[in-house]
């Protein structure tokens, strides 16, 4: 198996847990949240495709998927184009409060991104730096990494809290 395989598995594996995840969901299970200062599975899934979105993009030189393809205007919530997340508020979390079929339309449209760039990739691509303001300066491969991790992640808390939803 070579490089772009084993990331693109690793981007397959998210995907199917974001599929799993959102299938058959109850309305209610996607805006749920366990207390009011946790996220919920709609934001979770917003939230970990927004970032993979922004830094497939951002190292492919590339525009997102969320305004090149218009899922910013399908979406219309109340932020700034740019916005993936991070430092949001709980009443930014709860402005998420999209339907499972836009949430997973919007990751399987990133995730073809995703999956094309990897694929474009050679093994010697993975050691071009492509962020200095790090200590050690950041790689392509250790960004992509990250980008797994991080999606893991939310993907892992967004399937919990389902979970508990339907443990109610």
């Amino acid at each position: 198996m070579n490089h772009s395989a084993v990331l693109i598995d690793a981007f397959d594996r998210i995907k199917g847990v974001v599929h799993d995840t959102l299938e058959d969901i109850p309305v209610g299970a996607l805006t749920y949240r366990p207390d009011s200062a946790a996220n919920s599975v709609a934001w979770l899934i917003w939230h970990l495709t927004r970032v993979q979105d922004d830094h497939i993009a951002g190292v492919a030189g590339s525009e997102q998927v969320w305004t090149a393809d218009g899922w910013n205007a399908r979406f219309a919530l109340p932020f700034d184009d740019d916005a993936i997340g991070y430092g949001q508020s709980s009443d930014d979390v709860a402005a998420v409060a999209s339907g499972a079929d836009l949430l997973r339309e919007y990751h399987d449209a990133v995730h073809a991104k995703t999956v094309a760039y990897v694929d474009s990739l050679a093994a010697d691509d993975l050691d071009r730096v492509v962020d200095e303001n790090w200590d050690p300066p950041v790689t392509l491969g250790v960004r992509l990494v990250s980008v797994v991790s991080d999606d893991l992640q939310h993907v892992g808390q967004a399937a919990y809290v389902r979970g508990l939803f339907e443990r109610i």
